[in-house]
């Protein structure tokens, strides 16, 4: 086993190889225990070089709008008045924790989405 530090894309695609090499080695073995060490040298170099950002509340929520689509006047069960809806999705009016337990409990978008900004 000679494993190296990744440290750019190139030596990410031959770590790349290397696991399809050895991913379904079984377990105990020593292409096992290679695997798991090059999985978390990917996983750092991924979330130091790539990181994933949490979704923007408001993205969210427009994403969901359009997933069931939803006009402005269907969150007003979750939300409040049009006008609060509208402030809302313009960004003028932040979110309140009732309006984020609503949302969540009404339409299923994740807390950790509607808290992101908080």
């Amino acid at each position: 086993m000679n494993i190296k530090p990744i440290r750019n894309d190139e030596d990410l695609a031959l770590t790349f190889r290397r696991l399809e090499a050895i991913f379904q080695a079984d377990e105990g073995t020593p292409e096992a225990d290679e695997m798991e060490v090059l999985v978390a040298l990917v996983e750092a170099y991924e979330n130091k070089h790539y990181p994933i950002n949490s979704a923007d509340p408001i993205d969210a929520i427009k994403f969901r709008m359009e997933q069931q689509g939803l006009t402005p006047r269907d969150l007003e069960a979750y939300i409040g008045s049009s006008g609060r809806v509208s402030e809302v999705l313009n960004r003028k009016r932040s979110l309140s924790l009732r309006m984020v337990k609503r949302l969540h409990d009404g339409l299923h978008i994740p807390y950790e989405s509607l808290l992101s900004g908080a």
